[in-house]
């Protein structure tokens, strides 16, 4: 039996291919026709997929996403930082001018 092991940290993650599995084991539970196991199969993924959307769980694709979104704003604010520092230096430097005019 396999231990679902979630990282720590504000956000939980998990991709598609977890609950892909976990949906397969419980449906094997079932003892049935094949097509009735499919049904069940899918039925079980949605509730998964359901319950987990719930506890505010993040599939891998969003997470990835979430990530490169966070590092393009990093990237954004540092070059911003520096445009800030930069007009900051001219005003400096033009009230220095003005005042010894």
């Amino acid at each position: 039996m396999q231990i679902l092991n979630f990282p720590h940290g504000d956000q939980k993650q998990m991709d598609s291919r977890l609950i892909n599995e976990l949906s397969e084991r419980l449906s094997a539970l079932v003892p049935a026709a094949n097509e009735l196991r499919q049904e069940t199969r899918a039925k079980i993924e949605q509730a998964l997929k359901t319950g987990l959307s719930d506890l505010d769980v993040l599939t891998r694709e969003e997470f990835e996403g979430q990530v490169q979104a966070l590092s393009r704003a990093q990237q954004r604010v540092a070059e911003l930082e520096t445009v800030v520092a930069d007009l900051e230096s001219r005003l400096t430097s033009l009230e220095q001018n003005d005042v010894s005019s």
